[in-house]
């Protein structure tokens, strides 16, 4: 559970930005916390809405390892009840599990790299829902302009790389773990017009050249990559220059989505905050399923 210090850290900054002063222009976003690396982008003036890399399935960490991944369609109807875009950033089981369900319920776009279109097409889903893509190319989803920045996954067991590789052909389904291996990496940018930028960074580390000059204002930034590459919250402040830094990837993900928090271990999300302080940034911790307006 986040203990009482972070806690603290966290209320005024909720408090500055769920609560706009009468100063600042209307909030036109919402960004809702889903755990892992999950977010719920929705346009208030339009209601469209993008998903970002969804898993609330939470395994248990023994079924993680011992058995295959079966989506938990309850919880997916739950906690994520509309979408009409969901981006993958790479297709690591808890980045893309629930992705193909939530696609077939809502009649979503999956989109992403190949091997996350492959694992789209494992779960059955129909190829006018399936977006491939390798980054470098504007995508329109409503009101937004999606952008995929190509980008790598960081070392973070054992100095080691997780399920390297491509997945070239659709895996079995249910999958287990081992069959959904990362592909080809990539960070979101979201634009709309009069709307704040988004960037979204899944993994625990990024190609500095395809960050360099890219508009940004929120950042949703991978808490443990700090752990895999030094200087990660550093350069990814300085190349990006983000207004405010949302954490993501801090919580461990073997439990409910409405159990509370559990920080990862090794993550030390405190310095996290203290670092993205030092980058300039306001930092943002969101508990598991809240919601903010910007």
């Amino acid at each position: 559970m986040l203990d009482s210090a972070i806690r603290a850290l966290m209320r005024p900054f909720d408090r500055a930005l769920c609560t706009p002063s009468p100063e600042v222009p209307a909030p036109t976003l919402n960004l809702r916390y889903l755990g892992t690396a999950g977010f719920v982008v929705t346009h208030r003036d339009t209601g469209h809405t993008v998903v970002l890399d969804p898993y609330v399935t939470r395994t248990s960490a023994l079924g993680t390892v011992s058995g295959p991944l079966v989506p938990d369609l309850a919880a997916i109807e739950r906690y994520i009840p509309r979408a009409d875009d969901v981006f993958i950033g790479h297709a690591h089981h808890d980045h893309i599990l629930d992705a193909p369900d939530l696609c077939r319920r809502t009649g979503a776009r999956l989109i992403g790299s190949s091997s996350a279109v492959m694992v789209g097409r494992a779960a059955g889903l129909p190829e006018s829902q399936l977006v491939e893509t390798a980054g470098d190319e504007d995508l329109e989803t409503g009101p937004f302009t999606a952008r995929g920045l190509p980008s790598r996954h960081g070392r973070v067991y054992f100095g080691r790389i997780p399920l390297a590789g491509d997945i070239t052909a659709p895996p079995p389904w249910p999958a287990r773990m081992q069959h959904l291996r990362h592909g080809h990496v990539l960070n979101w940018q979201l634009r709309a017009p009069g709307a704040p930028t988004l960037v979204h960074i899944d993994s625990a580390d990024f190609i500095d050249t395809a960050l360099a000059d890219q508009p940004c204002d929120v950042l949703c930034l991978c808490a443990i990559g700090r752990r895999g590459r030094p200087g990660y919250t550093e350069t990814a402040l300085r190349l990006l220059k983000p207004k405010y830094v949302i954490p993501c990837h801090w919580d461990l993900f073997f439990g409910p989505l409405d159990l509370p928090a559990v920080e990862l271990p090794g993550c030390d999300l405190a310095g996290f905050i203290d670092e993205i302080r030092t980058g300039g940034a306001t930092p943002l911790v969101l508990d598991l399923n809240a919601n903010v307006d910007l």
